[in-house]
């Protein structure tokens, strides 16, 4: 079966959860299995939940990881709803990759490329908000606050007001040519702007913001949590997360002396900085340049 997604940091993966022994391992954004195929390999007492919004994604992974049928379920859904039901679980670790993955960024189909004809984006295909309609009917103010806060687009203004004097927008490739009339060219920057409006149409920092808060509420002593990220705005989020959930002390900064008890630490972070894809495998997977891993450990 020939592999369209080159799962990031798989050995980085590997090494995060290596105290794991038993229970069950929650992908979160299984995509097409290569993360958890890996984990399934190297802990044969690890039960596998694997979670995706994307139909296509979750058949894929279904095939590849059909060798491993007994010790694996599959959930389509969002993660942070679907974590809601396995609080309980003897839960060993959780991982979520918050990528686009290659088969979503290289199927025109899917509306996530500069070349495709069509306006879409959504990770979930049932969902009724895509591209089109956030780039048609959005009011100018809220395409430049997307393309302001999500992209940080240099010129968010000038690429909104070229957006809004070109409607009707119907395809991706169409919607680069306007921006390239306003300056908006090398892929970079493009790439900023479709990055903006992909968030906003999949919901992807609030869906980070809650699939975090409802891991923490499944998590038990000795569930480690891995999230890869790929851009600063994700990263930032969980980086912010774990250094809450480390701290003793819940105390107002303006307090003279601790008054909670300092005991309130959830666990520890296992990664002191983000493990980043070593000059080998950015060579063989240049877009696993921007990945970056993050781990706590609850306790």
């Amino acid at each position: 079966m020939q592999t369209p997604h080159i799962p990031v940091l798989l050995n980085e993966v590997i090494n995060l959860f290596c105290p794991m022994k038993e229970g069950y391992f929650i992908d979160c954004t299984l995509g097409f299995g290569g993360h958890s195929e890996a984990i399934l390999k190297k802990f044969p007492n690890i039960k596998l939940i694997g979670i995706d919004q994307d139909i296509d994604a979750l058949n894929f992974a279904k095939k590849r990881l059909a060798p491993f049928s007994n010790r694996v379920e599959f959930v389509n859904k969002r993660a942070s709803e679907a974590l809601k039901n396995l609080k309980g679980l003897d839960i060993a670790g959780i991982l979520a990759d918050i990528g686009v993955s290659s088969f979503q960024l290289d199927n025109e189909e899917r509306g996530f490329n500069f070349e495709s004809d069509t306006l879409d984006m959504r990770m979930n295909k049932n969902q009724e908000l895509s591209a089109y309609e956030v780039i048609n009917y959005y009011p100018k103010d809220e395409i430049e606050r997307i393309l302001r806060d999500y992209g940080e687009v240099r010129n968010y203004k000038k690429a909104a007001n070229a957006i809004v004097s070109n409607r009707v927008i119907k395809s991706n490739r169409e919607l680069a040519d306007i921006l390239g009339k306003v300056g908006i060219k090398d892929k970079k920057n493009l790439a900023k702007v479709f990055q903006a409006i992909r968030i906003e149409v999949n919901n992807e920092l609030n869906e980070l913001e809650n699939l975090l808060e409802n891991a923490k509420n499944i998590a038990i002593n000795g569930t480690i949590l891995g999230i890869i990220s790929f851009h600063s705005l994700e990263d930032r989020i969980v980086k912010n997360k774990f250094r809450e959930w480390s701290k003793n002390c819940i105390c107002p900064p303006e307090a003279i002396k601790c008054e909670c008890g300092g005991n309130h630490a959830l666990g520890k972070i296992i990664t002191k900085k983000p493990v980043t894809a070593t000059k080998e495998e950015i060579k063989m997977n240049p877009r696993s340049r921007s990945a970056k891993l993050r781990g706590f450990l609850f306790n």
